[in-house]
């Protein structure tokens, strides 16, 4: 196994100078434009090559040059020729400009400037559009991706036409070129607010109503993490339909040449009490990437830690009667289980002790064998299988790993979680679209808890059946999908819709409405959303194209029908001008004085290593020694429990060459056992080793969570009145003497110390709760309301009986 990505701290010229970007947000979409200024100092002709990430759900449909004052404006063409064209225009001399999206990931691209004379200076500008999601606090998040994390290559594909095999990546704290991005905000609601992780300018309102307002990056800003953007409204849970005029000089009858409809649900589904039992899968990353920190900040978890936690939680949550099983995966892939088991006190206690000595362990990240393994086994009558995968998202097959859930989407659902900056989003999204789920990213400080357990609570939810669309509209006008038929509901959750409007009705006051219809058990709704017919023109037809893209994700990357998929795939991408696998932005300059003469040096632009706290690189952590370059994959060395990165291993520049024998020889001397848990660091700032004792102390709510039994019961012990912080003496001298039901006198006092004491982490105890009321009121009587009172006078919290229903 052989981890691509080289890790030279060049020290060649770079072309690259600045990248800026301006972002335009209206209600949940943005329109992005993001300019690359290169100038060739360099004696000799250059050609520079600069690999970068993106939203998976991106649609990039503009790229174009600025030479000496001259618009280049690029065509799209079917890939291969549009490679062709570009060797072909650089052999003849020529100025060429390419911009191509990773054969293997929809979520990476590149751009290629060839034969840019000395002195030359060279504009490019792409342009693409997207969807934005919808947090669970309100907040639409915009993420411009900054990390690129090198994606793990199987042997087999090491030659395979994969953009980041040969991604220079810089340790320094300053990379050579600056970095820019401004947001202008647009929303008829009114916007209250605007964070984000990175430093930002104050907020600028534009108009006196709010409905307009400007924010920007803060000066300074390393480009060392993806740059989030959470934008509140007033109101964001309103459904709408835009409908926009097709292009004029397109054909009337065509995807580009007819009106297209945009609709944006806000399903009102009612929480259900009833927990639907189900098979429930969970499959997490342990290769070496893990044990990487959860984002730049110090004194944080691993991304394994965190992922150890969050497993705890999620058994903890699930309910008795169910079957589950764990799986670790890396360069191989283990399972706890040979079959999913049921849930019961024994399972659930040996599944905690197993998850807790789980570690990032298992090498690179080959998430396709163990897919295959679970989608092998029967299915349980009457269990449907929810599948919960966790990784960082560094994998080189995403379309193969996309297709084989695809082929078994009809069987299971798929929930995604995407860890640590740079986790692939191509592969997080397009498994969890799949079979039908949904996708979480945990980055910067967010957590991955309660992401987690609010995904299982939609698992836990009864299916949504029978979603359908009715469109009411005036004569003379029908509509055709252009996305995929909803299948798949979730509560708090947005859903959008994408249709082409044919036909014609001369009437300007003509309006429409649409209906989505779904039962939930025995019970059917309606969302209803009239709309007018008044159409719009935008001349960047955003809407047209947001469709486009949805119509290549459903095709592009499907193996069951390559040749009529990459078919329809390029014919959509040329008619709309967004981009696919299949398809690539070509511009040449043909008006050159004279051709470039010279020798054509290549120049690759550095992307920046993820910077860590302390300028900490390779990371080892005990009591068996694992390496991983923090973001990067790992493969095995010959030692035994010990293993080190392919970039550790194969020195790609001066300072690894210098190096590698202290490294080894200081790295043989590490205990195979530590005194206690340590993360040992080599600093490319430093060139010395740095080790930190790593944070391994368990929450008192994480305590708590602990000593819960399977059915929702805790027990008055020694543990339990620690975390309370009682004695088991004062506890039970305070427990009312009526019938002396210390395990139902226990659970009230678990749960009354999680609402006075852990009200801000709500979410993810708030199933744990669920079981533990429900097992109180299966065996309470009269009594129940004298223990609340009693329970919360030991505890000196005044929480409402109402919590267990009295």
């Amino acid at each position: 196994m052989t981890p691509c990505g080289l890790l030279t701290n060049s020290k060649q010229p770079v072309p690259l100078k600045s990248i800026s970007v301006d972002v335009s947000v209206h209600e949940f979409v943005a329109d992005v434009s993001a300019t690359l200024d290169y100038k060739n100092e360099e004696k000799e002709p250059v050609e520079a090559f600069f690999v970068f990430p993106m939203d998976e759900d991106s649609a990039v449909y503009s790229f174009q040059a600025q030479v000496d004052g001259k618009s280049i404006v690029a065509e799209i063409q079917e890939k291969k020729q549009a490679q062709e064209n570009y060797e072909n225009a650089i052999s003849q001399g020529q100025e060429a400009f390419l911009l191509e999206q990773d054969s293997s990931s929809g979520d990476i691209f590149s751009c290629s400037i060839g034969n840019l004379p000395p002195g030359q200076k060279a504009a490019v500008t792409l342009s693409y559009v997207q969807e934005l999601s919808l947090e669970a606090d309100g907040a639409v998040r915009f993420v411009l991706p900054a990390v690129l994390n090198p994606r793990y290559l199987l042997q087999e594909s090491a030659a395979a036409d994969n953009i980041t095999s040969q991604i220079p990546r810089l340790p320094s704290k300053e990379l050579p070129y600056t970095f820019s991005v401004s947001v202008n905000v647009c929303s008829p609601h009114g916007i209250e607010k605007v964070q984000s992780n990175c430093p930002l300018s104050p907020l600028r309102y534009l108009k006196d109503d709010k409905t307009v307002a400007q924010i920007s990056l803060a000066e300074g800003h390393k480009f060392d993490r993806d740059v989030e953007i959470l934008v509140y409204y007033r109101e964001v849970n309103t459904p709408s339909v835009s409908v926009e005029l097709g292009q004029a000089d397109a054909k009337p009858g065509s995807l580009m040449g007819d009106p297209a409809v945009m609709v944006s649900f806000y399903p009102s589904i009612p929480e259900s009490q009833e927990e639907s039992t189900g098979e429930f899968i969970f499959l997490m990353d342990r290769s070496g990437s893990m044990s990487c920190p959860m984002h730049s900040q110090g004194g944080v978890q691993s991304r394994i830690d965190s992922a150890k936690e969050t497993l705890v939680l999620l058994l903890k949550s699930l309910p008795l009667g169910c079957f589950f099983n764990i799986y670790g995966f890396g360069s191989s892939f283990d399972s706890f289980f040979p079959e999913s088991v049921v849930y019961t006190q024994q399972s659930m206690e040996e599944a905690v002790q197993r998850v807790k000595a789980l570690d990032a362990d298992l090498g690179g990240t080959e998430i396709l064998e163990p897919l295959k393994d679970i989608y092998r086994k029967s299915c349980r009558p009457g269990h449907p299988r929810q599948l919960f995968v966790f990784t960082d998202g560094e994998v080189c097959d995403t379309w193969k790993v996309i297709a084989e859930v695809q082929r078994n989407n009809q069987n299971h659902r798929c929930f995604s979680f995407g860890i640590g900056e740079g986790a692939s989003t191509s592969l997080i999204k397009g498994i969890a679209r799949a079979a039908g789920g949904t996708a979480e990213f945990i980055t910067g400080k967010d957590r991955m808890q309660p992401k987690a357990l609010r995904s299982l609570k939609r698992a836990l939810q009864p299916v949504v059946q029978d979603v359908s669309l009715t469109w009411t509209l005036p004569p003379g006008l029908e509509t055709t999908l252009l996305s995929p038929d909803p299948a798949v509901i979730f509560q708090g959750q947005r859903l959008i819709v994408y249709a082409q409007l044919k036909g014609t009705n001369a009437s300007k006051e003509a309006a429409g409405e649409v209906c989505l219809q779904y039962k939930i058990q025995s019970d059917g709704f309606r969302n209803t959303v009239p709309f007018s017919l008044n159409l719009k023109a935008d001349d960047k037809l955003t809407i047209h194209r947001l469709a486009a893209k949805s119509m290549i994700q459903t095709f592009d990357g499907n193996l069951e029908d390559d040749a009529k998929d990459k078919k329809k795939v390029v014919d959509i991408s040329l008619q709309s001008g967004v981009v696919s696998s299949h398809t690539a932005y070509i511009a040449i300059n043909k008006e050159l004085n004279q051709p470039i003469q010279g020798p054509l040096t290549r120049r690759d632009i550095p992307l920046r290593i993820p910077y860590y706290g302390a300028p900490a690189y390779h990371c080892f952590s005990g009591p068996g020694i694992m390496a991983s370059p923090c973001a990067l994959p790992v493969a095995r060395s010959s030692q035994p429990n010990r293993c080190f990165s392919g970039g550790f291993l194969k020195s790609a520049g001066p300072l690894f060459k210098k190096k590698k024998a202290a490294l080894f020889a200081q790295s043989a001397d590490l205990p195979l056992k530590m005194s206690a848990p340590q993360i040992r660091s080599y600093s490319l700032d430093t060139e010395d080793f740095i080790t930190k004792e790593a944070c391994s102390t368990e929450s008192p709510l994480l305590q708590l969570i602990s000593l819960q039994k399977a059915d929702g019961s805790w027990e008055l012990d020694e543990a339990l009145a620690s975390v309370l912080d009682v004695s088991v003496q004062s506890a039970l001298a305070a427990l009312p003497d009526q019938n002396k039901d210390v395990p139902t006198w226990a659970t009230i006092l678990a749960v009354l110390w999680m609402h006075n004491f852990s009200q801000d982490q709500r979410e993810e105890w708030e199933l744990l709760e669920r079981k533990a009321v429900a097992w109180i009121r299966a065996r309470s009587d009269s009594s129940l309301a004298e223990y609340v009172k009693a329970a919360n006078a030991l505890l000196k919290s005044s929480v409402d009986p109402a919590v267990f229903g009295l």
